[in-house]
């Protein structure tokens, strides 16, 4: 009917399923035309089509629509203002029906499942949850593709041919992923497809766990360290060493992603019944993925903020250094942010400022701070001075010179 719609939807996204007049509508209503993208359904329909029981729903899905919402804080909200979503039998996918109220208020209600559902069929959803997968990780591949194009632009000729020196370590798992994808574009079959990649899963891993623990190296270079000269210097090096390890993720997590696309294809050739099960591995293996990378970006983030702190204690004497500092931390807080985007993951951290110089010199502890320093410069000066007059007076004693 021209004024229902049916929604589906998973942990990453939804697809809004309907007359294409009926969906352009409600995400207008909902503020949420900008964000969506076209579904392709004709691979569900080929699905099917391979089940006599599921023959007329695959007809009724050849005359609707579909786009593709995917899930922020943001969609999320505005979707269950709309109506929201219900689970159905078939784990992590839930579904909803609405119904438009009239053409002049345009509300959107949830309306009782009747001949026009498509989705009550468990065959049905199963398939269309395999779709929102691959489509959700081909999304995620492509967000990754044009960060890593950006992360190149910070990186000097050094460090680019450090992140190209990892990554060579697995090109030859990089062609045989590009290449399936590539026939898969062009209706390639499923099995052929998979038996070229089957085995590019592990050279990928390895490059991924060795770049996660050189994030975690860069985080334990700063912590417990208090000169604020120390800490500019190896902050320095951590907001230059942080694209190269993120560029490497990132072209690790995009190949996996496509590698994940086309193993979802060979189940859906070869064990349609396990579907729903392997989808759901799939998942959560996603959702390790980012708690892994989350651990290590959260853990640098707080050396860094650490570091911060330490030279906004310290603006009398190191003004300039912890400015510095300030900036380096800011920017690899900046890189990560865009590197956690498409990967779902949003944190709420401020910029960091610097305390000016005037604020620190009005406050007593940044006085008592900097007095302490000076005071223990002092007396080094006066240990070594010292040192120096017995040195030089041990010298004229014995009818020598002093050293110049």
């Amino acid at each position: 009917m021209a004024d229902e719609i049916e929604l589906a939807g998973d942990d990453d996204g939804v697809v809004v399923m309907g007359d294409r007049g009926a969906i352009e509508r409600f995400l207008k209503k909902a503020g949420l035309s900008s964000q969506a993208s076209p579904f392709d359904l004709v691979r569900l329909i080929k699905l099917l089509k391979c089940a006599a029981d599921t023959a007329h729903a695959a007809a009724e899905i050849a005359e609707r629509s579909a786009l593709y919402l995917k899930l922020t804080p943001e969609s999320a909200q505005r979707l269950n203002e709309a109506g929201g979503l219900m689970k159905t039998k078939t784990k992590g996918v839930s579904h909803a029906m609405l119904g438009e109220t009239g053409k002049t208020s345009l509300k959107w209600l949830q309306v009782q499942d009747g001949p026009a559902s498509l989705l009550t069929n468990p065959a049905v959803l199963s398939g269309l949850g395999g779709l929102m997968n691959q489509f959700a990780q081909q999304a995620e591949a492509k967000e990754l593709k044009a960060l890593l194009l950006r992360i190149d632009d910070k990186l000097d000729d050094v460090r680019r041919d450090q992140r190209n020196a990892v990554l060579a370590r697995m090109k030859g798992a990089a062609a045989q992923i590009e290449e399936a994808m590539l026939l898969r574009a062009h209706d390639g079959d499923p099995m052929t497809l998979w038996a070229k990649v089957s085995g590019a899963s592990a050279a990928i891993l390895d490059v991924q766990e060795e770049a996660l623990l050189a994030l975690g190296s860069l985080a334990a270079k700063v912590e417990g360290k208090r000169g604020t000269g120390e800490l500019k210097k190896l902050t320095r090096e951590i907001e230059r060493e942080v694209p190269v390890q993120l560029a490497v993720l990132a072209r690790c997590f995009e190949l996996h992603d496509e590698f994940r696309v086309i193993e979802l294809d060979h189940v859906l050739a070869t064990a349609p019944e396990n579907l729903e099960g392997h989808r759901e591995g799939l998942r959560a293996a996603r959702t390790k993925r980012r708690t892994d990378i989350l651990n290590e970006t959260v853990a640098l983030m707080g050396q860094m903020d650490a570091a911060g702190g330490v030279a906004n204690e310290n603006i009398i004497l190191h003004i300039r250094a912890a400015r510095s500092v300030v900036g380096s931390l800011n920017a690899t807080s900046d890189l990560l942010n865009e590197f956690h985007a498409p990967l779902g993951i949003e944190l709420t951290r401020a910029a960091l400022t610097t305390t000016p110089w005037r604020d620190a010199l009005r406050d007593p502890q940044q006085r008592r701070t900097a007095g302490k320093e000076v005071g223990q410069k002092a007396a080094v000066s006066a240990a070594a001075v010292g040192v120096l007059a017995l040195t030089v007076g041990g010298a004229v004693a014995k009818g020598g010179k002093p050293s110049a």
